[in-house]
């Protein structure tokens, strides 16, 4: 996407700890867009290694997922080999007029050229067709996650605002809704969400290590996460749909 191609682009560099560490997607979040919409075909745009894709498939859809990274693409067609995988981005989406249903963006909106994305998928988008942005976000009212964000840093997804994104015309946006959910995670899986945000991954070496230093602490001694094997993360994963404006 294009927002910041040196971190956009970067996450390749460490597939195995985005695997290990994201978190997937609550059924309920899917099911509501699932419901809205009602789709056969769907293109799922900055997939990754097909977190998202993998419930779009759970729920026998048809999908093609859409990756501008090398890495991260042969990691889904590996994931997923009855997806179609093809490489190409937001804004050239490598796919005919009016061939899908509907097109997600999990994770992925912030990183967009907004009137370039939303014009493409309009392009491919069907008549009553629709676009779904979804972004899991970490529930900083919990005092152990806020003390794990001062440590971590904001990322691009969290810095934007992901309760009222931008769209551009034709689209515009039809409703808004939000779940909260939990994600259980080891330590190793805890450190490896940390290590595969893009700004973490673009670091030197001595500021990552320092950072994880600072992280290893933080898991030792704050008194909610002291002695535990285990971290169940508070999300809140927020959904969006728009639509083409009629007319």
């Amino acid at each position: 996407m294009t927002r910041d191609p040196r971190h956009a682009l970067s996450f390749g560099q460490n597939v195995g700890d985005y695997e290990r560490g994201r978190p997937g997607y609550p059924d309920d979040a899917v099911d509501w867009i699932v419901d809205r919409v009602d789709p056969h075909a769907v293109v799922d745009v900055g997939a990754g290694t097909g977190k998202f894709t993998a419930s779009l498939v759970a729920r026998g859809l048809a999908v093609t997922a859409v990756e501008p990274d090398a890495a991260m693409l042969a990691r889904l067609a590996r994931n997923h080999p009855g997806v179609t995988a093809l490489a190409g981005r937001a804004e050239e989406i490598p796919l005919p007029d009016a061939s899908a249903d509907l097109v997600t963006f999990a994770q992925a909106w912030h990183w967009v050229d907004v009137p370039a994305a939303s014009a493409e998928v309009a392009r491919v988008l069907r008549p009553g067709g629709a676009l779904a942005l979804v972004w899991n976000i970490r529930d900083p009212d919990v005092d152990w996650v806020a003390a794990l964000g001062e440590v971590m840093g904001a990322s691009e997804a969290e810095r934007y605002d992901s309760v009222d994104p931008d769209v551009a015309a034709p689209l515009k946006i039809e409703s808004y809704t939000e779940f909260p959910w939990e994600n259980t995670l080891t330590r190793d899986e805890l450190l490896a969400m940390v290590t595969s945000r893009s700004y973490v991954i673009t670091m030197e070496a001595l500021e990552r290590d320092a950072l994880l230093a600072e992280l290893g602490t933080l898991l030792d001694t704050h008194p909610d996460l002291a002695g535990l094997t285990e971290y169940r993360m508070p999300y809140r994963t927020r959904v969006t749909i728009a639509r083409v404006l009629a007319g």
